[in-house]
């Protein structure tokens, strides 16, 4: 893709207002504990400390709204806590160039490299240097500093506790998570009743994963209708393709394909049911159609062997995840714990360390964000406009590890807030607001802001940039800046943003083929471990095989989210064309189906082993790691072992109605990774 192009598209991305489900009363909690605390700093302080309460108490809800399965309160008392001693140490530096601009590159650069420890821990560290640039310019002394720092922690405090009195929609994400997950499954069952092979995207399934691990005081409050449906949905998956697949024995038209359309109507009927339930804490309400479909005897006289198996399968495991839907049901569910946050800080410096190596897309945002930042302080402290930090904080908040996302902020914080001031300072040049009145027109910003924050950045940023005005306006600062100096600066900041991943990127085209190949080796995986459990029986629930498949979805979405990276990346593809992407992602998605389906008919512990299956899973497991050492280094693919092994079977085939066939599947499907791969080393 050319420059231009890229630029075309990532400015649209920038810009697009998206249709969001809104969150009134979360945004006006969010208001009320921004009014509470500036309401009260300013009639016992004064302005100046105002505007550093109004920032702590500003960002901590804003971290209430990143998409973490934590505690709301922990998180904002979290940002606070951060911000505090950010703005803190640079109080105490701010009056000396040399050393503010030394704790500027250092405490950029670590908000750079936080970003290995999720999104959310990189937005906070982010925010937390960009007001930094702001509030550094309030204080006089050391022991105003203290004060200052202690009121944004305030701001955490306050905004913490109206989370814990005011709860809205208690455990709402969680459930919201879950709800997605059934929801997905039952997309999926529609789909395969006119697509047999439909695909299947694991995201859903991995969100709702990540959302059921809590911490110790949340395990004592989550309700138990959130215990254990997510495992059941995992396990109604492969069932799902199991039965609409003709491999496993229904042939594609006739009486039994019609019952299994039947069935996987009414599947879809069943779990749109339990996700409307658990989304809004409502009892299951069943549609009697689906339950006669799913309770009908005919299934017994239509299907016959692996299908009638799936279909009563399905049957229990529908049944199960009504009866886990239902309020106030109590399940076994295992208990995923994650760690508290004082826990955590290990975890996260070593994820830090981690990403200190050649190479790391990570290390390079952090390089870059921290020269891009001191660079735009210095140029804005030597242009005659005045707060200068308008050009570090634009560039600090809208750098991103990867390209697209950056140009797209970039445009629409230089959109927003070309809109957002022009508004504000026409407001404060006509009205001449007093404090009291610019404080209350700064939470009425704040409130937009906040309602709607998820519905694109460029509507996020009109509010901001009318919210900092009124803010300084507050405290007397800023009246007399014009909007075209401000913007000025703004687009400074933003242009060197954009002008730093030309300089120094970290495209992800180029590491296409490593994650092509990281999926390979581990959808490899899947399928040999799968497979030695037809030689060794240990029932549905092993855990290698569980171990296998969360590695396995892990790889496959990392690929694909580098995938959507590269696509707007103004580079040449090194050796992976659009089309070849699309068929090797395609080839492998079809091999990991067929090792799915050999999941849903694993033996139960204590059947007959069959010891070809051992044979096929030392070869699958050779053949797909040796495939994935190829695919990085660039050559061809082969798959010699595991042809010979299927070739072997042609004459002597296992006593399984589906393991030679899935074999030949699962070969079938290496060779089409093949083909993508070699047409695009020749078009490379």
């Amino acid at each position: 893709m050319s420059w231009l192009r890229a630029l075309k598209e990532t400015a649209r991305s920038g810009l697009t207002v998206e249709r969001r489900r809104l969150e009134p009363a979360v945004a006006a909690r969010g208001a009320l504990g921004l009014a509470l605390v500036v309401g009260f700093a300013l009639a016992l302080f004064g302005p100046a400390v105002a505007v550093s309460s109004a920032f702590g108490a500003f960002q901590a809800a804003i971290a209430t709204f990143q998409r973490s399965w934590r505690p709301r309160p922990t998180l904002a008392l979290a940002s606070g806590a951060s911000l505090a001693v950010s703005t803190f140490l640079g109080y105490l530096t701010g009056a000396h160039t040399a050393l503010f601009l030394a704790l500027l590159l250092l405490w950029t650069f670590l908000s750079g490299l936080a970003w290995a420890a999720g999104p959310t821990a990189g937005i906070i560290a982010s925010s937390n240097v960009a007001i930094m640039l702001v509030t550094v310019t309030l204080p006089t002394s050391v022991a105003t500093a203290a004060g200052h720092a202690a009121v944004i922690f305030a701001g955490g405090v306050v905004q913490a506790a109206l989370v814990v009195l005011l709860p809205v929609r208690r455990w709402g994400a969680q459930r919201d998570a879950l709800a997605d997950a059934l929801a997905a499954e039952a997309d999926y069952a529609r789909r395969l009743r006119h697509d047999p092979v439909a695909p299947f995207d694991p995201v859903p399934l991995m969100t709702a994963r990540n959302a059921a691990a809590v911490t110790p005081r949340q395990a004592r409050t989550r309700p138990a209708e959130l215990h254990g449906a997510r495992g059941l949905a995992e396990r109604i998956r492969p069932v799902l393709a199991s039965l609409a697949d003709p491999a496993v024995g229904v042939p594609e038209e006739g009486p039994e394909r019609a019952r299994v359309r039947e069935l996987l109507a009414a599947a879809a009927e069943v779990l749109d049911a339990a996700a409307h339930a658990i989304r809004h804490g409502e009892p299951v309400a069943l549609p009697p159609p689906a339950l006669a479909a799913l309770r009908t005897p005919d299934t017994g006289a239509i299907l016959r062997g692996p299908s009638r198996r799936a279909a009563l399968r399905l049957a229990a495991l529908l049944g199960d995840v009504v009866e886990t839907a239902e309020p106030r049901t109590e399940t076994s569910d295992a208990l995923r714990t994650r760690p508290t946050l004082p826990r955590l800080a290990p975890l996260v410096l070593a994820k830090m360390r981690a990403e200190l190596r050649p190479g790391s897309p990570v290390l390079r945002h952090a390089v870059r964000v921290s020269a891009v930042t001191a660079a735009g302080y210095l140029l804005g402290t030597w242009l005659p406009f005045g707060h200068g930090y308008w050009a570090p904080m634009a560039s600090v908040m809208v750098m991103r590890p990867d390209f697209s996302q950056t140009y797209a902020r970039s445009v629409a914080r230089f959109g927003g807030t070309l809109v957002g001031v022009a508004l504000a300072t026409a407001v404060v040049r006509s009205a001449h607001p007093g404090a009291y009145l610019s404080a209350a027109l700064a939470v009425l910003c704040a409130f937009c802001m906040y309602l709607l924050m998820r519905t694109g950045y460029a509507a996020g940023q009109v509010f901001v940039s009318a919210y900092v005005v009124f803010l300084l306006g507050m405290a007397g600062a800023g009246l007399t800046q014009t909007v075209r100096e401000r913007v000025l600066l703004t687009l400074l900041g933003g242009l060197l943003a954009m002008l730093s991943y030309a300089v120094y990127p970290a495209w992800e085209t180029p590491r296409l083929r490593g994650r092509l190949a990281d999926w390979l080796a581990a959808v490899g995986a899947y399928a040999a471990v799968v497979t030695a459990r037809y030689a060794e029986p240990a029932g549905p629930a092993s855990p290698d095989v569980r171990e296998a498949l969360l590695r396995t979805r892990a790889a496959r979405v990392a690929w694909q989210e580098a995938v959507d990276r590269a696509t707007h990346e103004p580079v040449r593809h090194r050796g992976l064309s659009h089309a070849a992407v699309e068929e090797a992602g395609h080839a492998l998605a079809e091999f990991g189906r067929v090792a799915m389906l050999l999941e849903a008919h694993l033996p139960e512990r204590g059947a007959p082993p069959l010891p070809a299956a051992a044979t096929l899973a030392e070869s699958l497991r050779r053949s797909t790691e040796r495939g994935a050492k190829e695919v990085r280094e660039r050559r061809e693919p082969r798959w010699g072992d595991l042809r010979e092994t299927v070739t072997a079977w042609s004459a002597d085939p296992p006593d399984h109605f589906l393991l030679d066939k899935g074999a030949v599947l699962l070969l079938e499907s290496l060779e089409e990774l093949t083909t993508a791969l070699t047409g695009a080393r020749r078009s490379g």
